[in-house]
């Protein structure tokens, strides 16, 4: 018994007790906390942001007192669209306790953490005034290219929805936004901004009702869900390598995102003078307009047709028909003309019509027609059409397609990853930066992983 006991006493004293009390002083570098194999070590050896102050040199005094160094906005700014802290004020209290963000930020402990009211400041002023966020997205983009991370031949297109900073209760008649700006400060912002820009500002899609917490916002209702204000999120990506290279935000309405896949498509050969062979998209952007226009810049369109045939199956098609270009007609399996009456403005088709007359007596209406005549609608880009209907036969195609899931996949970390479900501001001059530094975190991952990876073999090879 005595044995157990002294055994057990033993045991007690052989347990280890950590005493919390804190020292006054520690000695170490900051340097030596940050593991070798760390995203942000990564970034800073491959990644150069010192262009940020000769861009910006010219919007600050040369008297005065010395304000805080732009790149270190940047970078803090980074960190949060890199670990998906959407809260300034979030970022700025995680800043003051991670080793790692210091070393980054190049803030000692001996240095002031910037206050959260100055990158309100400098992003409406000096960032945005500048177009800072685009020249970042496009330099990395840049290197990524550079490097051959970027094959740039195919290339998949499509916009996701990003809800507005703004509930669907704040919407009024537009007729009543200026009385409503009288007493609503949100409002009576956006009018001022207006008033200033004297008819500059970007043109905004025109609705019945208007936000007056985020006027620039859309609403919009798609498949079951319900409807919600917000902005549509547009990537341009290189399909091998999953680099985002055009980025583009627009209103949430699906109209715009044909034009903002030309615009990224626009942008994207003038700056990097590249043109890409192939694009693949969702059939949202198989309208004959965009399918044509991609067939003029020598752009294979992976898209399906959007507009349907223009006859039942059971009836006869388009290619029972004979065109007479001499007199701009087509002639019916039973030689009687149709003939043309104009353009349809909305679905922007040429229209070719029988009689009643004509097809009354037919023997071959019952397989032509179940009206009292026939007509034939021949969309204004058919030629494009035909040639995407062809190309959607081959086995390309479907190789595109599958390719074309990787932007979706991209979406996806927008909203899961970086946090940007809901957009935190308004207007879409901000959201646009939002998006912007979104897709330069993405970039960033990739490119310095892809870096490091041709570095360790040559290293190991050494």
């Amino acid at each position: 018994m005595l044995q157990a006991i002294a055994n057990l006493g033993g045991w007690l004293l052989m347990m280890g007790q950590h005493d919390r009390s804190e020292s006054l002083f520690y000695y170490f570098r900051i340097e030596d906390q940050v593991p070798e194999n760390h995203l942000l070590r990564f970034i800073d050896r491959y990644v150069s942001f010192a262009f940020v102050r000769e861009k910006l040199r010219a919007s600050y005094s040369e008297t005065g007192r010395p304000s805080i160094d732009p790149e270190v906005l940047l970078r803090i700014l980074l960190l949060g669209y890199l670990y998906g802290i959407t809260s300034e004020r979030k970022l700025l209290e995680e800043l003051r306790m991670h080793l790692a963000w210091r070393w980054f930020t190049g803030l000692g402990f001996e240095q002031e953490i910037p206050h959260h009211s100055t990158f309100s400041k400098n992003r409406h002023g000096r960032f945005q005034e500048s177009n800072l966020f685009q020249e970042l997205f496009e330099r990395i983009v840049e290197q990524c290219i550079a490097a051959g991370l970027v094959e740039g031949e195919q290339m998949s297109v499509d916009g996701s929805f990003i809800m507005a900073n703004a509930s669907h209760h704040s919407r009024i008649p537009r007729e009543q936004f200026t009385e409503a700006a009288q007493v609503n400060y949100g409002a009576r912002k956006y009018l001022e901004e207006l008033e200033q820009e004297n008819g500059d500002g970007e043109s905004i899609h025109q609705q019945d009702k208007v936000s007056t917490t985020d006027p620039d916002s859309t609403y919009l209702t798609k498949g079951n869900r319900a409807a919600e204000l917000g902005y549509f999120d547009n990537y341009l990506i290189d399909n091998e390598s999953c680099v985002i290279v055009g980025v583009q935000a627009t209103a949430a309405r699906l109209s715009q995102e044909s034009a903002a896949a030309r615009d990224m498509i626009d942008r994207y050969c003038e700056r990097y003078r590249r043109r890409p062979k192939g694009v693949a998209a969702d059939n949202t952007y198989g309208n004959g307009e965009m399918l044509q226009w991609l067939d003029e810049r020598g752009i294979t369109p992976y898209i399906r047709v959007k507009e349907g045939p223009n006859s039942p199956p059971d009836l006869y098609g388009i290619e029972k028909f004979t065109y007479v270009p001499e007199e701009n007609c087509y002639l019916c399996p039973a030689g009687k003309p149709l003939n043309y009456v104009g353009i349809n403005k909305r679905n922007r088709a040429h229209r070719y019509y029988s009689t009643v007359k004509r097809c009354r007596g037919c023997e071959q209406k019952p397989q032509c027609t179940r009206g009292k005549f026939r007509t034939i609608a021949i969309h204004t880009c058919e030629a494009a059409r035909q040639k995407a209907d062809e190309v959607a036969k081959t086995p390309e195609f479907a190789a595109a397609l599958r390719k074309r899931r990787k932007v979706e996949a991209l979406f996806s970390e927008l909203k899961n990853l970086i946090g940007l479900r809901r957009l935190r501001l308004r207007r879409i001059k901000y959201v646009r930066e939002q998006f912007y530094l979104a897709a330069v975190a993405q970039n960033l991952k990739r490119l310095v992983r892809f870096l490091n990876m041709r570095v360790q073999p040559a290293m190991a090879t050494a």
